[in-house]
């Protein structure tokens, strides 16, 4: 069974959707995005340095343009299931059918600056922790004030809370964490720090049309899959102030039977966690078109099977 997956904020980096653009019709659908929510994805993509793209209003957007752009690349697709990685959700909600692409890419650009509004309120963000046990790392954080926003898998958690609070951590590391490495990310993103976002995308959600998946979609709240299309909108909102919970996503993807598992465009995060915690799952992580044919290559390997 092959699952498709899109990354959350964090994978962006500057000029990566510079050869994406280069495919036929790229451009124009990326052209009509920008009309649509009123940025331009293709500056951001191409020209805009780190810092810009750090802008969670930019980023957001920008990332679920570029998932649904390089799965268009793969041509006809039909996945076992669909899910994503925070932001990534909205983009796996446009895999599934829940969104047309317009709609999902005008959801995300109010979910963008919901959140960077929130992220103001109090300076805040989030660092990655490297090895150590969860049931250690955890009440560990908590300890400090902080949320185990991302709970990752294969020995990875990402803590988020304000710059003091992290600060703290940096100096008192959990043990068995190797490493605490801060994120490009501008907030403290799924935690109680978002709240003020919420209502605002709940309001965005009641405009929305949506249909039920057409693909078994995994959910970030609790790795569970979701047979609503209203169920899925109701936990994209849900989830901007609830942690992520990847690992357990990872183990419904094993549960179903998961094969092979495609990352699509900035991908390499989600695919550098399955091939920790899904041994014997082949995996492939668009990040520049030429990485489109070994990904073709699954895909029929897997419509064949």
């Amino acid at each position: 069974m092959l699952v498709l997956v899109a990354p959350g904020q964090g994978a962006q980096t500057p000029g990566f959707l510079t050869p994406w653009l280069e495919l036929p019709g790229a451009a124009d659908r990326i052209a009509a995005w920008s009309d649509a929510i009123g940025l331009d994805l293709a500056h951001y993509g191409t020209k805009a340095d780190a810092d810009e793209i750090r802008d969670t209003a930019v980023a957001q957007p920008l990332l679920v343009a570029a998932g649904l752009l390089s799965a268009a690349a793969l041509g006809d697709l039909a996945p076992g299931a669909v899910a994503g990685h925070s932001v990534g959700e909205i983009t796996a909600a446009a895999f599934a059918g829940v969104l047309d692409d317009t709609a999902a890419l005008r959801l995300v650009r109010t979910r963008g600056l919901a959140m960077a509004e929130a992220a103001a309120i109090t300076e805040t963000g989030m660092s990655a922790l490297l090895g150590g046990d969860p049931e250690v790392t955890v009440p560990h954080l908590e300890k400090l004030g902080l949320t185990p926003a991302n709970v990752n898998g294969a020995g990875q958690i990402v803590a988020a809370g304000t710059l003091e609070q992290l600060a703290a951590l940096e100096a008192d590391k959990p043990e068995g964490v190797r490493r605490v490495v801060p994120l490009k990310v501008a907030g403290a993103f799924h935690t109680h720090h978002m709240a003020p976002a919420v209502a605002k995308l709940e309001a965005a959600a009641g405009e929305l049309t949506v249909a039920d998946p057409s693909v078994t979609y995994v959910s970030n709240k609790d790795g569970r899959t979701v047979a609503t299309g209203a169920e899925v909108v109701s936990r994209l909102v849900g989830q901007v102030a609830n942690p992520v919970r990847w690992d357990l996503c990872m183990e419904t993807f094993k549960t179903l039977g998961a094969t092979a598992l495609i990352e699509v465009c900035p991908g390499g995060t989600l695919t550098g966690l399955a091939k920790r915690a899904l041994p014997g799952v082949a995996t492939v992580a668009l990040k520049t078109p030429d990485d489109l044919d070994a990904a073709r290559t699954l895909v029929a390997e897997h419509t064949a099977a």
